[in-house]
């Protein structure tokens, strides 16, 4: 699936319970479609291709971009085995360092999660339906 990604999750105690870090190498890979449009919608690039050398480079304007998209897109945090509707859930995402999910510790029990090593899935939804579900 391109628009999923894993990884460990670490405690965030900053972030908003709604809110869930996620780790700008992956943002950027979950997000790069959208991230490409708007490059090309704002005249920063002519067409793909620049689009995506200017991904490559990590130029400002990308950074820039990518945490406008990913105000409008929530993400789904799933952890297995998903054995109740708790096991995956919604979150705003927000962009951090490291290769880590951030997540507030009380946002945890309900994925019966812990922070000693723990893996989560980010799903992307696309369609708005699936994102007002979300």
């Amino acid at each position: 699936v391109d628009y999923s990604g894993r990884s460990v999750i670490v405690v965030g105690p900053s972030l908003s319970l709604h809110r869930c870090g996620l780790p700008r190498e992956m943002a950027i890979e979950l997000f790069q479609t959208f991230v490409i449009r708007d490059l090309i919608r704002q005249h920063v690039a002519s067409n793909i291709g620049i689009a995506k050398s200017k991904i490559r480079e990590k130029e400002p304007i990308v950074w820039e971009i990518l945490q406008e998209v990913m105000q409008g897109h929530p993400v789904l945090l799933n952890r297995a085995p998903t054995l109740h509707r708790l096991g995956i859930q919604a979150f705003q995402p927000v962009l951090v360092e490291g290769r880590a999910i951030c997540l507030h510790p009380l946002v945890r029990k309900g994925f019966n999660a812990d922070f000693d090593g723990d893996q989560m899935a980010v799903h992307v939804p696309l369609s708005l339906e699936a994102q007002a579900e979300a």
